[in-house]
């Protein structure tokens, strides 16, 4: 079955990395876009960043540019999200999802995958 599935998440102290994947099965990126997304309890889901499938172009929210990298492997169908310099407000569930155009809207993301908690702290 298609289906997306993040991992990678966890707990890392103020001014660490991780990186999270996104398993994209049945999702060639070639013609899907992936965005990664973020939401803390009492807030909207928030787009972080994104990458076209046409040509691997990227898109980045401010909060985030300069930290975050996204990156994707054709070969092994996965999308990556590598997360330096983490603060506390980067504390949220993470999640990756799948459509035609690569926008940072999440309302225009029709398949998603249910999330990996990353949690920021001391």
């Amino acid at each position: 079955q298609a289906q997306l599935v993040e991992s990678g998440g966890g707990l890392v102290q103020p001014g660490g990395s991780l990186r999270l994947s996104c398993d994209a099965s049945g999702f060639p990126l070639n013609r899907y876009a992936i965005g990664w997304f973020r939401q803390v309890p009492g807030k909207e889901r928030e787009g972080i960043s994104c990458i076209s499938a046409s040509d691997g172009s990227t898109l980045y929210s401010d909060a985030v540019k300069g930290r975050f990298t996204i990156s994707r492997d054709m070969a092994k169908n996965m999308v990556y999200l590598q997360m330096t310099s983490l603060k506390p407000e980067d504390t949220a569930t993470y999640y990756c999802a799948a459509d035609a155009i690569a926008t940072l809207t999440p309302w225009r993301y029709v398949y998603w995958g249910q999330g990996t908690q990353v949690t920021v702290s001391s």
